[in-house]
């Protein structure tokens, strides 16, 4: 290759480098995020840029607009100090006069999906990450499709790498009944309509505008059974103002898929129950990372308890120390995961953080026989379930849901399932050898990109 052709070549390299190493410095990202980005591109541009492009995105503002979020009726305004506060921070304001029904098992979950489905005579509007090619994923768009056969207006929007396997056959029956399917930031795509990096990880149905089915489980044998390795997950069931938010978050949702969510997107949200509820979405198209800000806040706040339930535990160093802060003013820490995940690199990834906070007095319990899938909280007299891992990817980067209960009545339930889920863990992060930690450490170094 002639000189002048290399000088060029590197002069192009190193000008691409530097561009890529501005760009990242001008996004909003936490400092270990941005340094892991920076340092990953610099000493291996050729493989780092390509990456980044495809992976390092976070908020895409001109892609997904914000959510339209339709202010609550007065009447229906709750207060109260973790309310207020979250309201602040960009969530919705809490509402009372709300019916919630945590599902603590695959099959209540099964069951209230089926009576959702059930109830719609007019609308069905669902999202989902994962719609499996299984038994349980076949006949949940094989029951769509009656639905639109009978008149109802079925709409179902799928993540696009999350249904890179999916049930074909039923799908294409579904659209020949004139169910309509969507499928959330393709991969191949106008240049406002989407990215790889930026998943659609919320998971909701919504019946007639005035219940909604929403939580962690996607539709599959793992999440609703029956099968002897169903997973260990949440769910719940809503009704009244807190109907609202969802129904425009599926609008925007839809929206963005190229299709107009037209006709009446407003909820039929009458007083039905005496829980006090506030939905969170948070994502790319969001201004600000409400859900994050929110725990964060929550974490702060504490006085008396904060137990997680997550699959996968990698916090932002703002979270960890929020934790760690937590632990020495002597409140009561719990963390739970899986004993083993479904995605082994997490696993390498959680150990030195859970480690680092059991070492100062933060109980650390294994969830055993099998899978847990859960992704729940309670901090003090809050608590929350919803889509989003305790990790920086659910709570920087994708779009997710969350609903925080402010009532005595949600919380109950959400702590007995907390109680009985503590019988079945093992306490303690697992030991580990020299190795393991070493290669623990190098994927803990890793996090913000992986």
């Amino acid at each position: 290759m002639h000189w002048v052709t290399q000088h060029a070549l590197i002069v192009v390299g190193v000008l691409v480098t530097a561009l890529a190493v501005i760009f990242v410095l001008q996004q909003r990202r936490t400092a270990q995020s941005t340094a892991a980005w920076v340092l990953f591109i610099v000493l291996v541009p050729y493989i780092a840029i390509p990456l980044f492009l495809m992976l390092g995105f976070r908020k895409q503002g001109s892609r997904f607009p914000p959510v339209a979020l339709m202010a609550p009726i007065a009447s229906t305004v709750a207060d109260g100090p973790a309310a207020r506060s979250l309201a602040k921070l960009g969530a919705p304001p809490a509402t009372k006069g709300n019916t919630f029904t945590l599902h603590d098992s695959a099959s209540t979950a099964h069951e209230a999906l089926q009576e959702t489905l059930d109830a719609a005579k007019e609308s069905l509007d669902i999202l989902f990450y994962i719609v499996a090619p299984d038994e349980a994923g076949t006949a949940f768009v094989n029951r769509l499709t009656e639905k639109a056969r009978a008149g109802v207006k079925v709409r179902l929007n799928l993540d696009r790498l999350g249904a890179l396997k999916r049930p074909r056959a039923a799908l294409k029956e579904l659209q020949s009944a004139g169910g309509e399917v969507r499928y959330f930031s393709p991969f191949i795509h106008p240049p406002d309509n989407g990215h790889m990096n930026l998943r659609n990880h919320r998971k909701l149905v919504v019946a007639d505008r005035r219940l909604v089915w929403s939580g962690g489980r996607n539709i599959g044998s793992h999440y609703l059974g029956p099968t002897e390795n169903t997973w260990t997950d949440l769910s719940f069931c809503v009704s009244g103002p807190a109907v609202q938010p969802f129904i425009d978050v599926f609008a925007s949702d839809w929206d963005v898929t190229g299709k107009t969510a037209a006709g009446d997107m407003i909820g039929r949200c009458r007083f039905t129950g005496d829980a006090t509820l506030q939905v969170v979405p948070s994502g790319p198209d969001e201004p600000g990372d409400t859900l994050y800000l929110a725990l964060m806040n929550l974490i702060h706040r504490a006085r008396d308890r904060v137990w997680i339930s997550t699959p996968y535990f990698v916090p932002t160093e703002p979270l960890q120390l929020a934790l760690t802060t937590a632990v020495r003013n002597g409140l009561d820490v719990r963390i739970m995961v899986p004993e083993r995940s479904n995605q082994p690199t997490t696993d390498f990834a959680r150990g030195p953080f859970l480690r680092d906070l059991q070492e100062i007095g933060a109980t650390v319990l294994r969830h055993q026989g099998g899978m847990l899938h859960a992704k729940a909280g309670l901090i003090d007299d809050t608590g929350w379930v919803g889509s989003a891992n305790f990790d920086m990817r659910s709570l920087l980067l994708n779009f997710e849901i969350a609903m925080f209960c402010h009532d005595t009545g949600s919380n109950a339930a959400l702590e007995a399932w907390f109680q009985t889920q503590f019988n079945d863990c093992k306490r303690g992060v697992a030991s580990a050898r020299l190795p393991r930690r070493v290669v623990e450490g190098v994927f803990r170094l890793g996090a913000p990109v992986l």
